[in-house]
């Protein structure tokens, strides 16, 4: 179900007498600096892309969300004071492996955490949702040990969503390499058989990734270094919608741009995957459309809403590390090679899928594509294109079916090894100044 728009502005002032340790000094009333009315200022300028109108209540629904954080899971990253953040995860972890029965004495904000995440609601369907976890496994195969670096730095081009990594002290090439991976195993886990039932590793790793959001918020809160009057609230609902729906968001606009306007059966079950993943990790109904008209209209009410900035310090701190940053598990000489394949491949990725094409835009980001990035690009895509094809293939023919998915899955349970382990947390000792403005 929609909420009314009045039900989301409640559950949004609600925040600052239920959670007062959290957002106690926020101003709800107030619409932070990084929201605009005036699309001539935002990232996206045009409110009615192939014929999609953005409508007041669209834009109405992205400003309250702008100032939702995650209720449940910011109540129980509250208790940090109380047991400390590595015995939350311990509880968390437990939960989500055994069920809330097998924590002693857990607190109700953990008992509401997980009967909220159990909840699927009447708008998923499993079985589409099992269905594009199949469909999905070829391109995370595949592309994405190649593609993860360059979407990843896609997120650092706006200062006010980029903030809370920023003041993380995610700006060393190290961490960096660790939050990709880690966004990296979190993706991939999701698609593995069984992995978002109940007690599967994809629902644990949604739980964990929640509970890492709200350590953030809590951090940054405390911290002294956030002005909610100019970014809002940190990690705010609208901010989560690019990393779990890009990938239908592009393959909407493709459809939009076609004059289709109606899914084939596997692109409607890659669509439930995203809607299910994103609702796991807390996302309203709202934020979730299930049309291609739906999915370009929302997503463009966040995109022309969001002011444009781009701050060297932050944003270009971000973006050189994760560019820095050695993501294999070992310097072998074959992890050496792939690196520097892999490091090419990116830059190229980032400039023709998120610059345009913009090569001026992206050296004064720091990243310089050579006529060298641009063949390994082509070389590379050409090869992903030719494996997946011929995994498409296989899928359709009824002999070969269980055979290839049979491999698609080793193949990404080997992804998940060279990810490696992922922690999920955050330190609030690595928090670091920036150059935002001091909380008032």
């Amino acid at each position: 179900m929609i909420r009314p728009i009045d039900e989301v502005r409640a559950r949004v002032a609600s925040q600052k007498t239920l959670l007062p340790g959290f957002y106690g000094k926020i101003d709800f009333d107030r619409t932070p600096e990084r929201f605009t009315e005036d699309p001539a200022f935002a990232v996206a300028r045009d409110r009615n892309p192939l014929g999609v109108s953005v409508s007041q209540d669209d834009l109405d629904r992205v400003r309250a969300y702008t100032m939702l954080g995650d209720i449940v899971a910011d109540a129980y990253a509250a208790l940090i004071p109380q047991f400390g953040f590595r015995r939350l995860i311990d509880m968390l972890v437990t939960a989500c492996e055994r069920g809330i029965d097998a924590v002693p004495d857990a607190p109700p904000e953990l008992a509401a955490f997980i009967a909220e995440m159990e909840a699927t609601p009447d708008w998923i369907d499993m079985d589409l949702v099992r269905e594009g976890q199949r469909l999905d496994r070829n391109a995370a195969a595949h592309l994405g040990p190649f593609a993860i670096r360059g979407a990843f730095v896609a997120t650092f081009l706006n200062k006010y969503s980029a903030l809370p990594m920023a003041l993380t002290g995610t700006l060393g090439a190290e961490t960096a390499a660790k939050r990709v991976n880690e966004t990296a195993a979190f993706f991939t886990t999701t698609l593995l058989p069984g992995s978002l039932d109940r007690h599967g590793e994809g629902f644990k790793a949604a739980a964990m990734v929640r509970l890492m959001h709200s350590m953030v918020r809590f951090n940054a809160l405390r911290s002294g270094r956030w002005d909610s009057a100019v970014y809002g609230v940190p990690i705010p609902q609208v901010d989560q919608m690019p990393a779990g729906l890009i990938p239908i968001f592009l393959m909407s606009f493709q459809m939009l741009r076609q004059g289709r306007r109606s899914f084939t059966p596997a692109e409607r079950a890659k669509v439930e995957l995203a809607r299910y993943r994103c609702f796991l990790l807390g996302l309203p109904q709202d934020l979730l459309a299930d049309t291609p008209e739906g999915i370009v209209r929302m997503m463009t009410a966040r995109d022309s809403t969001l002011r444009r900035g781009f701050d060297d310090e932050t944003c270009g701190a971000l973006i050189r590390a994760t560019l820095d940053a050695y993501l294999p598990p070992d310097e072998s000489p074959a992890n050496r090679l792939h690196d520097r394949i892999e490091r090419r491949f990116a830059k190229a990725f980032f400039l023709r899928h998120f610059m345009r094409g913009d090569r001026k835009r992206a050296a004064s980001m720091g990243i310089e594509v050579t006529p060298a990035d641009e063949a390994t690009f082509i070389v590379v895509a050409l090869l992903v294109t030719l494996q997946m094809k011929a995994f498409d293939l296989a899928d359709r023919l009824p002999v070969l079916r269980h055979v290839a998915d049979a491999a698609m899955v080793h193949r990404i349970r080997g992804l998940l090894k060279r990810y490696g382990h992922a922690e999920f947390t955050t330190d609030a000792a690595s928090y670091r100044p920036t150059n935002a403005k001091a909380a008032a």
